[in-house]
């Protein structure tokens, strides 16, 4: 089961800290999580207007009411303990689940740090993310580093001829994205 996902986090550093994750199954199940326990200290004001806004344990009502008439989304707002048990519990409905992401290098190591290690993964879970910006590049021709650049909501325009309903920088979105986009172009 390919499970397409994305997080949001403290910033681009070493020592980040995740403030949500957002899954989405190719079934249409969804798991969506906000961490109480980040580092606040290391939020900019970029991540403070562009990230924090769209989180739930900020006060987006709007996004707690959407999720909260959503029947196929699992929602947990705790500590990373919290998380780490009710993620693993959500898992298990899945078989041999692969994880893909786009630009996955941060998102990916900070999935399995919520369980610890790789070695701590649930064993129906690849230690193996597949990353779509390599995809995007195939499909148009053009570098990793100029897909690396292009909108992924102009993709979704262009090729699925849809808008993903949500805020651009909430995770459960961006992993709406990562699941259109890939349902699209990759073979």
């Amino acid at each position: 089961m390919k499970l397409f996902f994305d997080t949001e986090f403290t910033g681009l550093h070493k020592g980040t800290t995740l403030v949500s994750i957002g899954i989405v199954a190719e079934n249409g199940k969804r798991f969506y999580a906000e961490f109480s326990d980040y580092d606040e200290i290391q939020c900019d004001e970029w991540i403070k207007e562009n990230v924090l806004k769209h989180t739930i344990l900020a006060g987006n009502d709007t996004l707690a009411a959407k999720l909260g008439e959503d029947s196929n989304t699992t929602v947990i707002l705790g500590s990373k303990a919290d998380i780490r048990y009710e993620l693993g519990e959500w898992l298990k409905q899945f078989d041999n689940v692969q994880f893909v992401s786009d630009v996955s290098h941060y998102d990916f190591v900070l999935l399995i740090d919520i369980f610890d290690s790789a070695f701590d993964l649930p064993e129906n879970v690849s230690a193996v993310c597949h990353d779509i910006n390599q995809n995007i590049a195939r499909y148009y021709g053009i570098s990793e580093r100029e897909a690396f650049d292009k909108s992924r909501e102009e993709i979704v325009s262009e090729l699925c001829g849809q808008q993903i309903e949500g805020e651009k920088h909430n995770a459960l979105y961006d992993a709406e994205v990562i699941k259109a986009i890939y349902s699209e172009i990759s073979v």
